[in-house]
């Protein structure tokens, strides 16, 4: 089983191996050549600077935020972001935390864990080239909220899988039936009618399939898949 920390382990050890080659040195004589006003004395490379903003690297609070307010502006060098990431790490697991891992919505905390990491990689390249003195709690802040909306969307996703496999039919005028009718007419017709003969008229697996011409078993994969990608 994957857990969070092996996804954690993986980041690290991947920074392990950019954190002081060449082009890290590289990256950061040029963010050295942007920003002269930036307290990066001392720094040779990525890696220290990743390094200098550890809580126990020897900044202040204002220095911390000073480099990644400049990182962030550089974060369209795709050095820069990869380092922006990796210090950003321990914040997103906490954003994590704070959704409690998606726990009751997805299986495995690794799953929220890289979810967040892609979305803050996303953020990051979204927001290159802005100057936000407080960088670091407002891509934070920003990534919790996009976290909390993925899961409520995997959320919306499991009830409308539950609809399907629920063998009590559905009460009429719900938000899935108005999904269900946008779609009847159009290419998925097919699917949108067996949806709604499932969930609304309750009917059974065996019957549908009957109807359709399919095996049961095939049919609930099928509309399963649909439900997935359609109806939430």
């Amino acid at each position: 089983m994957t857990t969070s920390y092996d996804v954690l382990n993986q980041l690290r050890n991947d920074w392990h191996h950019l954190a002081h080659r060449s082009p890290s040195t590289t990256a950061l004589c040029r963010l050295r050549e942007r920003h002269a006003d930036a307290p990066l004395d001392g720094i040779e490379d990525l890696g220290d600077l990743v390094d200098a903003l550890e809580v126990r690297g020897g900044r202040s609070v204002t220095e911390r935020a000073r480099l990644v307010q400049a990182m962030l502006e550089d974060a369209a060098d795709p050095d820069v972001h990869r380092a922006l990431l990796q210090t950003l790490v321990p914040g997103i697991v906490n954003v994590c935390r704070q959704l409690r891992f998606g726990a009751g919505v997805v299986t495995e905390p690794s799953e929220t864990v890289g979810v967040a990491i892609s979305l803050a990689s996303e953020l990051l390249t979204q927001w290159a080239g802005q100057s936000r003195p407080y960088a670091a709690p407002d891509i934070l802040s920003a990534l919790r909220a996009r976290v909390r909306r993925w899961l409520l969307k995997e959320k919306a996703a499991m009830q409308a899988l539950n609809s399907l496999d629920d063998e009590v039919a559905a009460p009429a005028n719900s938000p899935l039936e108005s999904r269900l009718a946008a779609y009847r007419g159009g290419p998925h017709d097919r699917l949108a009618r067996l949806a709604y003969a499932r969930v609304y008229e309750g009917r059974s697996w065996r019957e549908l399939g009957g109807v359709d011409h399919c095996a049961p078993q095939s049919l609930q994969n099928e509309l399963q898949r649909f439900a997935y990608r359609f109806l939430v």
